[in-house]
């Protein structure tokens, strides 16, 4: 039964990802865009091309995020969808953006993945 795992895996990255879309989105762009320029400009197919993102990301999240849950119970689901999308957005942050971090941020992750492995390995089947 590891399918429904890598489906909760599928649906913490793509929540990570959708979270990154939000940075991107900027929905009072796409209005100006549209008042200020032909439909089929280029100003407005960025703007709109960031809505589809955002919403495309997020749909995907729930649509794994959901298969999951018909296995595995929805309680460690969530917990572990949670946990896993905050590790990677924190991984993302130090990695990618080159936001600073300290050691105690790096334990406390330490303690989320501690959990997450205890959480996988006491579920029911």
């Amino acid at each position: 039964m590891l399918k429904p795992w890598i489906y909760l895996l599928m649906a913490s990255g793509l929540e990570a990802a959708w979270t990154f879309s939000l940075r991107k989105l900027d929905l009072g762009a796409l209005k100006n865009a549209i008042v200020e320029n032909p439909l089929l400009s280029s100003a407005v197919g960025v703007q709109f091309g960031y809505l589809l993102l955002y919403l495309g990301l997020g749909g995907s999240n729930i649509y794994f995020l959901s298969l999951s849950m018909k296995t595995i119970p929805m309680t460690i689901a969530i917990a572990t969808w949670t946990s896993v999308s905050l590790i990677l957005i924190k991984m993302c942050d130090i990695f990618i953006l080159k936001n600073p971090t300290n050691l105690s941020e790096f334990f406390f992750l330490t303690l989320i993945i501690t959990g997450i492995v205890g959480l996988k390995f006491s579920a029911p089947a």
